[in-house]
């Protein structure tokens, strides 16, 4: 999205940087204080004259436990996505080792759910097969055609393997529990199927997120 301005996409740790920079700002911002900045980022005498009640938590978004430590130190929590449950704690270690024990940890976890297996890995194929490629693949990619384009690389079997597909509710209801065991405060559930979305809403509304909040 952001290539229509004009400008190149940064690296990795000027992006950490820009981020941890508007950190600082917003913080200053909300603490009432007029700021002014020059860095990678430019703030002339910027001031809120409404003040929220109380400043809103920054909960910092990681994929790698590299990224999860540099965030323990300043983010008021963490966020990540579902992945093989190894990958997941090593995360949530490096977290906690770099400043965040103690901080709620979230989870986004994306899953494909239908009435039907073979339609459950269809529809993951069709609207999510990209997103299982590394993230350094997918950073550089500025157009919609371009991630059709390497997603052609991507067979349904592939898609399998990377993401929680299963028509079988008591199936997600057990993988879910193992997330909710690591400690997550929060799992927002993201089915991909959009086919099925009422389908999805009743029966996870009635049979898996009751299970959930019980545990």
């Amino acid at each position: 999205n952001e290539h229509v301005v004009g400008e190149r996409w940064p690296t990795k740790g000027e992006r950490n940087a820009r981020l941890l920079e508007a950190v600082e700002i917003m913080r200053a911002l909300w603490a009432g204080e007029t700021v002014t900045h020059h860095g990678l980022l430019h703030v002339e005498e910027a001031k809120l004259y409404t003040l929220p009640a109380t400043p809103p938590p920054l909960i910092g978004p990681a994929l790698t436990p590299e990224t999860a430590e540099w965030m323990g130190g300043w983010a008021d929590g963490l966020i990540t996505i579902v992945g093989e449950p190894k990958g997941m704690r090593e995360i949530i270690g490096a977290f906690r080792e770099g400043g965040g024990e103690g901080k709620p940890i979230f989870l986004q976890a994306q899953l494909s759910f239908a009435k039907r297996e073979e339609d459950a890995i269809r529809v993951a194929w069709e609207q999510w097969r990209s997103v299982i490629l590394p993230s350094y693949v997918i950073s550089d990619l500025r157009m919609p055609t371009q991630f059709d384009a390497v997603g052609e690389v991507v067979r349904p079997e592939d898609v399998k393997e990377k993401m929680k597909i299963s028509a079988d509710w008591r199936w997600h209801l057990e993988w879910l529990r193992e997330c909710v065991e690591m400690g997550f405060e929060e799992v927002n559930i993201h089915c991909v199927n959009r086919e099925e979305q009422e389908y999805f809403l009743e029966v996870f509304g009635e049979k898996v997120v009751p299970e959930l909040s019980r545990d």
